[in-house]
């Protein structure tokens, strides 16, 4: 169990502190959404997490197997629904690999992000697009 404490600082500001490390982070709502977009939104949390989930877990697979992974990015968009309720329904995801189309754990890794704790807590109807782009 981990515990997050969260402030409401008013002006759709929160402030939000991950007690087992003290570290923070801020959020506001998005200019479309009444707020001034001056840091990451409830939404855009989510789909940074499922960024760093994948780039995690595709990290351990790869420390595993020593394939080195230094210069690995990955980029994602996320898009709102233009219909109520307001919410995410899709997740494009890039992941630019550092190694070449024919490497021989390609499928390892391809499942490896697709295995990831967040990307199976998404809801089913938010599409998750992957693309992935070897070097």
């Amino acid at each position: 169990m981990v515990e997050i404490n969260i402030d409401y600082e008013g002006e759709l500001h929160c402030n939000a502190v991950h007690l087992p490390s003290g570290n923070r982070l801020v959020t506001d709502a998005p200019v479309d959404n009444n707020g001034r977009g001056e840091a990451f939104s409830p939404t855009d949390l989510v789909a940074t997490a499922v960024g760093t989930c994948m780039a995690t877990v595709l990290g351990i697979v790869a420390r595993r197997k020593d394939i080195p992974l230094v210069g690995m990015t990955v980029k994602v968009r996320k898009f709102m629904s233009d219909d109520l309720p307001r919410r995410i329904s899709c997740l494009e995801v890039d992941v630019n690999m550092p190694l070449p189309s024919n490497h021989p754990e390609r499928p390892v890794l391809e499942h490896a992000a697709r295995s990831c704790p967040v990307y199976h807590s998404i809801h089913p109807d938010i599409e998750v697009v992957m693309n992935w782009h070897w070097r």
